[in-house]
C-alpha cells in the first residue's frame, strides 16, 4: 500500500510515517450538517460502513479510553469496561476528549494522541484486510491494516460493538 502524505500531514500521519506503518489517505468533501460523520466517510468514500470505524472516547473508572467500532454500530460501554479490566464505562466529556487527544470531535483518530490511553479495537476489523478510521480532520481517513492499528496503538482485540 502506498504511504500518502498530505500538506502538512496530521499528528496521526506524522506518527504512522515516523513508525513506518504503510496506510493510504483518502480525503472526502466533509458536510458539517452531515448527521453521521462516520456514515458520510462511508458514503463519500464508496466504502462498506462495517469497514470504516468511528474512534470514541469513553471514561473507564475515570480514565479516558478508546474504543474503535464500526461506524455502523455502536460502542458497548460494559464490554469496553471489561475488555481493559474495568467495571464502569460512560462516554468520555467531549471537551475532555479533545484536550487529551488533541483532535476536534468528529475528527479524533486512535492514532498520534497527545496522550497515549488504553485502546480497544472492535473484534470485526480483523474480517478485512484494511479498515478506516479518521486521519485527525474531519473530511480526512486513512485506510491501514487492522494488525498495524493494533500496534501502532498499543490495542487489544475485543467484543466492544453491537
Amino acid at each position: 500500500m502506498a504511504k500518502k502524505k498530505s500538506a502538512g500531514g496530521t499528528p496521526a500521519t506524522v506518527a504512522l510515517t515516523a513508525a513506518g506503518v504503510a496506510f493510504t489517505l483518502h480525503e472526502y468533501h466533509h458536510d458539517p450538517r452531515a448527521e453521521s460523520y462516520g456514515l458520510e466517510a462511508a458514503e463519500a468514500l464508496g466504502v462498506d460502513p462495517a469497514r470504516v470505524f468511528k474512534t470514541l472516547m469513553a471514561s473507564v473508572d475515570g480514565a479516558l479510553t478508546v474504543g474503535i467500532v464500526p461506524v455502523s454500530g455502536q460502542l458497548d460501554l460494559k464490554a469496553l469496561a471489561r475488555a481493559v479490566g474495568g467495571s464502569k464505562a460512560a462516554m468520555g466529556d467531549l471537551a475532555a476528549a479533545e484536550r487529551a487527544t488533541g483532535y476536534v470531535a468528529g475528527g479524533i483518530s486512535p492514532i498520534g494522541q497527545k496522550r497515549r490511553h488504553p485502546t480497544v479495537l472492535d473484534e470485526t476489523a480483523s474480517a478485512y484486510d484494511t479498515v478506516f478510521v479518521s486521519a485527525g480532520r474531519r473530511g480526512l481517513d486513512l485506510e491501514i491494516a487492522p494488525a498495524d492499528l493494533v500496534s501502532v496503538t498499543g490495542a487489544t482485540v475485543a467484543a466492544i460493538g453491537r
